[in-house]
């Protein structure tokens, strides 16, 4: 079982609060019209009658299929994520793309009864991934596309800890359970840079770097880079976000600054990419360690999702210290719906901090009003074609 201590400040505070009250609910203002509306539909809603009738009168009856439908969804969604393991696992996705195979050739190809292949492919077709046809089944569209999403195959794998950690969603809440994923991503907590070791430094590393590519491709379009000098991305890994970065930006200069165990793999990364003449690796841990100093820019790139708001407030401010007058800072990263919740962010990434028990995906407002405290100027959300992959936030140090 993890102790309270486990927990958050803010959230250990509001644990105790309402133990101390003995969870009595605060009063409840006079609910608005428009939430007695509401009161009174699902009252409606939630009558067996009621739907009954509703799926087949004509005024009703496309909305009752449609919220059926998602509400199956929601049901089957652990056996639909299943399903794209399987196939993830056997390739079939990379394997139908070209042409269409039958389920007895797949399952002689994969020691699989023929009748369960079959059923995994129909099901794969149910989901939109496979298209079935006479000659067989070939990847559809939406199949491709997966094939497509830098690192998606290895964070589908990644899922087997993610979900056992989802096993018992209250005790999760709860705070009840020592999770794998704590213990698969070390460094959240601030362990000694000497003792994260190399495997597993290189093991969340390369998960991280998979996806880096996605991410970068949104931040180009995102932010300007013409104008910096010199990048430092703090928190980097093995340099995939800065490879990707300086690929695009030949006159932009490099510095990674991270754990002293994923500087080889960065090494090796620059080398491949031709940017060792342009890349500087600083070794350190931003706990412990001062950010070095030359920058003009530094981005946080999936980093601050992953820890407390403690952490993150000290990470600002060193942030600031380390970057010149009018120096910049890009934050990117997954982040919670402003004005509604999000499924990326107030859900996926929601739980995954919470299983990693540290952290949590914040509104970009949030984010806006931590770097004000901070001290920078000038912050900004910019607008990201894709903000499932992650959103942005900029902001600049006082000039001078």
């Amino acid at each position: 079982m993890v102790q309270s201590g486990d927990l958050e400040p803010q959230k250990r505070r509001a644990f105790a609060q309402s133990a101390a009250s003995g969870g009595a609910d605060a009063p409840v203002p006079r609910p608005s019209l428009l939430a007695r509306f509401r009161a009174w539909r699902n009252a409606k809603v939630a009558s067996p009658a009621f739907q009954s009738r509703a799926a087949v009168h004509p005024l009703t009856a496309r909305a009752t299929r449609a919220d059926g439908e998602r509400l199956f969804d929601l049901v089957a969604g652990f056996v639909h994520a299943q399903v794209l393991l399987a196939l993830v696992e056997l390739d079939l996705l990379s394997d139908l793309m070209d042409a269409p195979r039958t389920a007895e050739t797949l399952a002689a190809r994969h020691r699989i009864d023929p009748g369960r292949m079959g059923q995994l492919l129909r099901a794969g077709a149910a989901l939109g991934l496979l298209h079935e046809s006479p000659q067989g089944y070939q990847t559809a569209r939406l199949g491709a596309a997966a094939t497509g999403v830098p690192g998606l195959a290895d964070m589908i794998r990644h899922h087997a800890v993610f979900y056992r950690d989802l096993a018992d969603p209250l005790a999760l809440l709860r705070g009840e359970v020592d999770t794998e994923l704590s213990h698969f991503w070390p460094y959240v907590f601030g362990a000694d840079p000497g003792t994260v070791e190399g495997q597993a430094a290189a093991r969340y590393s390369e998960l991280m770097a998979e996806s880096q590519a996605l991410v970068a491709e949104e931040t180009l379009r995102a932010v300007r880079f013409d104008d910096i000098r010199l990048l430092m991305d703090v928190g980097g890994g093995t340099g995939a976000f800065l490879a990707a970065i300086g690929a695009a930006r030949p006159a932009l200069d490099l510095a990674l600054f991270d754990l002293p165990a994923v500087a080889p793999g960065a090494r090796a990364r620059f080398e491949e990419s031709g940017l060792s003449d342009r890349a500087t690796i600083h070794s350190g841990s931003f706990r412990h360690d001062p950010l070095p100093r030359g920058a003009d820019a530094i981005s946080l790139v999936r980093v601050l999702y992953d820890h407390a708001d403690e952490t993150v407030t000290a990470l600002l401010a060193a942030v600031r210290r380390a970057l010149p007058p009018g120096g910049r800072l890009i934050v990117s990263e997954p982040m919670a719906g402003e004005r509604a919740p999000e499924r990326a962010g107030d859900v996926y990434f929601a739980f995954y901090c919470m299983a990693m028990r540290t952290g949590r995906s914040r509104r970009p407002g949030e984010i806006a009003g931590l770097l004000r405290a901070a001290g920078f100027t000038g912050v900004v959300r910019r607008a990201t074609s894709r903000p499932f992959v992650t959103s942005v936030v900029e902001a600049r140090t006082p000039a001078a």
